[in-house]
C-alpha cells in the first residue's frame, strides 16, 4: 500500500487544537495566544491569500495590492477589466471569488459594483513590505519605523518594544561573534552593518527617548520595563564600538607586508577570495605539484669549513674619527635689490619727452605701449591705469614717479589692426596732457 504524504499530514493532524499540547488546553496565561485568538479573521484572510502554489499565491498578493492601490471606492467590473487587462477573464474572476469569500472584498448587488473591506484595509498594512524594495538591515529599520510611527500616534504596545528589543539582542550576538573570531573579513563586514545600525538607533534616539520618559510617566510596569531594556540594548550597541576599533587595531598588527612591494596579506587573501569565485585555485599551481621536493643534506664538515672561511675573510675596516675642516673667511658678497622692469622706465622717457617739447595735443596710445614683444606691450598696457593715481602718487620710487606723470589714458571702443611684428590687434587709444583733459 502507498501513501502520499498529504495523508501522512491528514493522519498526524488532530481533530481540536488542544490535541497539540501537553496539558490538552491552549496557553490561556499567554498574552500573544491571546491576541492571535481575537484576531482570526485577519489569520483567515490571510490563509486565503498564501494558500496554495507558490505562483497562485503570487498572483493573489499582486491583484489585492494592486486593488488596493485604486483610487475609487466603488469599483465596476469594467474598471477591474481595465486595470487588469493582462490577466485573462477566467483568472480574474478565481481571484475575486477568493477575496469575496476571504471577507476582502465586497460585492454590491444593487449597484454592481465592488468595495473594499475594513479587513482588507487592515491586512494591506501587514503586507506593506511585500511592496517596497528590500533595503540593507530593512528588518531593524522597519522595526523602528514601527515603534516611533506608534509612538507618535499613540497606539505602541509592548509587543513592539518586545520585537525591536529582540532584534537589537540577536544584533549584538552576531557584532560579539564577527569581534570574537579575529577574521578581518569578517570584522569589516560586522563593521559595516553595525555603522548601519548605529545611524538608525540615533535617528530614531529621539523618539525611543520620548518612549522611555513616557513608560515611566505612564505607571504601566511592563512598558516601563521593557524601555528599561531598549535603553541597555542601545547603551550595549554604543559601547561595541570600541570593541569594533581593538579588534581591527589588531587585525591591522596582524598584517604582513610582502617585500618591499608594499602588497599585504590581506591584499593577496581578497584576492585568492575574488579568483576562487571565479575561477579554479588549482589552476595557480601551474603543475607544480607535479616536481618531487629535493631536500638538501649538508655533511658537518662542510659546515665547519664554510664557518672557518667566514671568520677568515676579509672584511672592510670601520672607519675611525673625521677632524672637523678648518675655518674658512666667508667670500665677499653684494646686496641684491629688487628692481622694476625697464619697461617702466622707457615709458616714463618717453612721456618725460612729450613734456619737454611740450606737446599739448593728444598722443596716440600706441608708440608707449608696443615695442619689443607681446608680453613687453602688455605690462607696459597694464602701468597705464596709475597715470594720475591719487593713492600711488605720495609713493616713493619708481610707481610714485609713474603716477605724477602729467598725462591721462584715454581708452576708445574702437578696435583694429596694427603694423606690430607681436601684436596684431589693439584697442584705440590716446594719451591727454593733464592741463587738457
Amino acid at each position: 500500500m502507498l501513501i502520499s504524504p498529504s495523508d501522512t499530514d491528514d493522519a498526524l493532524r488532530p481533530d481540536r487544537l488542544e490535541d497539540y499540547f501537553r496539558d490538552g488546553a491552549a496557553p490561556a496565561d499567554s498574552l500573544l495566544w491571546w491576541q492571535l485568538e481575537s484576531h482570526d479573521a485577519l489569520q483567515a484572510a490571510l490563509r486565503a491569500l498564501f494558500q496554495g502554489p507558490v505562483g497562485l499565491t503570487r498572483l493573489r498578493l499582486w491583484v489585492f495590492l494592486e486593488l488596493m492601490a485604486l483610487r475609487e471606492s466603488r469599483l465596476t467590473r469594467e474598471a477591474l477589466n481595465q486595470a487588469f487587462h493582462v490577466l485573462r477573464d477566467e483568472v480574474l474572476d478565481s481571484v475575486l471569488k477568493r477575496l469575496r469569500e476571504a471577507d476582502l472584498l465586497a460585492w454590491d448587488a444593487t449597484g454592481q459594483t465592488y468595495a473594499v473591506t475594513p479587513l482588507a484595509q487592515q491586512l494591506v498594512g501587514l503586507l506593506q513590505p511585500l511592496a517596497q524594495d528590500q533595503a540593507p538591515d530593512g528588518d531593524l529599520s522597519a522595526l523602528l519605523a514601527g515603534v516611533a510611527g506608534a509612538h507618535q500616534l499613540g497606539t505602541l504596545q509592548p509587543a513592539h518594544l518586545q520585537h525591536l528589543l529582540a532584534q537589537l539582542s540577536r544584533l549584538y550576538d552576531e557584532f560579539a561573534d564577527a569581534i570574537a573570531s579575529g577574521s578581518e573579513f569578517a570584522l569589516r563586514r560586522a563593521r559595516q552593518r553595525f555603522e548601519r545600525a548605529l545611524t538608525l538607533v540615533d535617528r530614531a534616539g529621539e523618539a525611543l527617548a520620548a518612549i522611555m520618559a513616557q513608560a515611566e510617566a505612564s505607571g504601566d510596569a511592563r512598558l516601563e520595563r521593557l524601555a528599561r531594556e531598549l535603553g541597555l540594548a542601545q547603551a550595549r550597541l554604543l559601547a561595541m564600538a570600541s570593541q569594533f576599533n581593538r579588534a581591527l587595531q589588531q587585525a591591522d598588527r596582524q598584517r604582513v607586508t610582502l617585500g618591499s612591494t608594499g602588497i599585504t596579506t590581506t591584499d593577496v587573501r581578497r584576492w585568492l577570495q575574488h579568483l576562487g569565485s571565479e575561477g579554479d585555485l588549482s589552476g595557480l599551481l601551474a603543475g607544480a605539484w607535479e616536481r618531487p621536493v629535493h631536500p638538501v643534506l649538508v655533511a658537518q664538515h662542510d659546515l665547519v669549513d664554510t664557518t672557518e672561511a667566514e671568520f677568515e675573510r676579509d672584511r672592510p675596516q670601520a672607519s675611525g674619527p673625521m677632524v672637523l675642516p678648518q675655518g674658512q673667511a666667508a667670500p665677499p658678497g653684494e646686496l641684491m635689490v629688487l628692481s622694476l622692469p625697464p619697461e617702466m622706465a622707457q615709458m616714463q622717457t618717453l612721456l618725460e619727452a612729450w613734456s619737454a617739447a611740450g606737446a599739448t595735443d593728444a598722443q596716440d596710445l600706441a608708440p608707449a605701449v608696443l615695442g619689443g614683444s607681446y608680453a613687453r606691450a602688455a605690462y607696459r598696457a597694464q602701468l597705464l591705469p596709475l597715470l594720475g593715481d591719487v593713492q600711488a602718487r605720495h609713493l616713493k620710487g619708481a610707481t610714485g614717479d609713474m603716477a605724477r606723470q602729467p598725462w591721462r589714458v584715454r581708452w576708445s571702443a574702437e578696435q583694429g589692426e596694427i603694423d606690430d611684428e607681436f601684436v596684431a590687434w589693439m584697442s584705440r587709444g590716446v594719451l591727454i596732457p593733464e592741463s587738457s583733459s
